[in-house]
């Protein structure tokens, strides 16, 4: 991977239940998945990557990655400071036809390919397109704090709506009130809405499989598919079902 080149792009596939151990990489990372589903955890957060999207991984953050299905991972390593406009943060991207396509030109390419000639300009028109993809909104802070932390990673292994600020109060010893206080401090968000969001994120894997909603909301702990359903579209901004055929 250490070639005097600005942007070197690499492809290999994955099995279901595959986990990539904690690692950082030198270069800036753009993760692809044409298909499966990835997740991708870090001291910061996590993030659900469906089939057809992408990650932004800054140089330097340590993270580790979870295969859901048989994944067919494209990946583009880019220096650091080449593409000045990307977020120091990792972000879940839209991936474009344009993109996909230049992804699937770019795993071909040898990693010392000839600057000047077609290969140099395929690469070169990626630095410029990686800016222009669309942020999305699958992304899921953790805290800072250890005992918080493990309850939230333990969490998203084995997501449900009936979780507790009582519970998980008691399980590290705070009050309710500091509990409350505590969390927000940490993720940015109330307890009951980083639970949604975690729910929905679990949920993001087996509607892309092609399960059903309504055993998507049982499986997950949801009486009442129609709760589950609200609960989706107030979050990702439409009901499972149309998003699952809108990225489809």
């Amino acid at each position: 991977m250490e070639v005097a080149r600005p942007v070197i792009a690499l492809g290999r596939d994955y099995s279901d239940g595959h986990v990539i151990a904690p690692h950082h990489h030198r270069r800036d990372q753009l993760l692809y998945g044409a298909t499966g589903v990835v997740m991708v955890a870090t001291g910061q957060g996590a993030w659900v990557m469906p089939p057809e999207r992408g990650m932004w991984i800054p140089a330097g953050i340590v993270h580790d990655v979870r295969i859901m299905g048989t994944v067919r991972m494209r990946s583009l390593y880019i220096e650091p400071g080449v593409i000045k406009a990307m977020s120091g943060h990792c972000q879940v991207l839209g991936i474009t036809p344009l993109m996909r396509s230049l992804l699937a030109e770019a795993v071909m390419v040898p990693a010392e390919y000839d600057e000047q000639g077609r290969d140099g300009a395929l690469m070169a028109l990626i630095q410029h397109e990686v800016p222009l993809l669309p942020v999305l909104p699958l992304s899921l802070p953790l805290p800072a704090s250890r005992a918080l932390a493990q309850l939230c990673r333990a969490f998203l292994l084995d997501p449900t709506p009936h979780t507790t600020i009582d519970g998980w109060s008691a399980a590290i010893g705070l009050s309710r009130r500091t509990f409350t206080r505590l969390f927000r401090k940490e993720t940015g968000l109330s307890f009951v809405a980083w639970r949604q969001q975690a729910c929905v994120m679990a949920a993001l894997p087996r509607l892309a499989a092609g399960h059903p909603v309504t055993a998507v909301a049982i499986d997950l702990g949801y009486d009442n598919p129609a709760a589950f359903t609200s609960m989706f579209k107030r979050i990702l901004g439409t009901p499972p079902a149309a998003y699952i055929q809108r990225e489809r």
